[in-house]
């Protein structure tokens, strides 16, 4: 006689369980009560959802008050002359690494423009011992790698400012190792290039007995 009851008794529980879910699926969750941006708003005097950003805010990170830092320009649209940081070893290194990975697949590791896509059929570019670009200030570089020069797109998404000019102080390098003169260097610097030259000569000079060098006759000897 129980047995009626208590099947009853499982069916209601089951019912239940499968209601009170149900219960929750109501058209106010898909019609959410938010604010969509550039949808019209009742709320607002001007009748825009969008609230325009408060005057002279900047995005946290986002304060870019040095101009030749980030565009190789000054604030009256000078091109810069000398990098906003120090010059030395660690940041001539760090834009060797750098040109060879951005900039080198068009203008080569020299600088030359005979980079492999070059050589693969790509526009060659002017080379960096051009005339024109070797007086061309450094901001010149930093500039064309955020803005982007011709066929050259803007670069500034892959490369941060920091190392755009490690960049251009790195073709700088180029250029002076293409174009130096002996002339231009210090006495000291002259003497050890000096040096090496006349120890390269040396080496290169046969000594006797050595291979390819006439042996000289002894007493006793004659030629056949």
């Amino acid at each position: 006689m129980s047995t009626p009851r208590v099947s009853q008794a499982v069916l209601l529980a089951a019912g239940l369980l499968i209601l009170v879910p149900l219960a929750g699926c109501r058209q106010n969750m898909h019609d959410q009560a938010k604010a969509k941006t550039y949808r019209e708003s009742d709320f607002f005097a001007d009748g825009v959802e969008a609230r325009p950003l408060p005057a002279h805010t900047v995005a946290r990170g986002q304060l870019r008050d040095d101009a030749v830092f980030y565009t190789g320009l000054s604030d009256e649209g000078e091109l810069a002359t000398v990098p906003p940081m120090p010059v030395g070893r660690e940041l001539l290194v760090r834009g060797q690494e750098r040109f060879n990975v951005y900039c080198s697949p068009c203008h080569g590791r020299l600088g030359d423009g005979h980079g492999m896509i070059v050589q693969r059929g790509f526009k060659q570019p002017v080379s960096f011992h051009d005339e024109r670009l070797r007086n061309s200030p450094l901001g010149y570089f930093v500039n064309n790698m955020t803005e982007g020069f011709g066929q050259m797109p803007s670069y500034a998404a892959q490369i941060p400012p920091a190392d755009r000019w490690a960049i251009a102080s790195y073709i700088r390098v180029l250029q002076y190792a293409e174009n130096a003169q002996v002339a231009d260097l210090d006495p000291a610097e002259k003497q050890k290039l000096d040096e090496a030259w006349k120890a390269l000569e040396t080496a290169k000079t046969p000594q006797h007995g050595e291979h390819g060098a006439e042996p000289e006759a002894t007493e006793g000897e004659g030629t056949h």
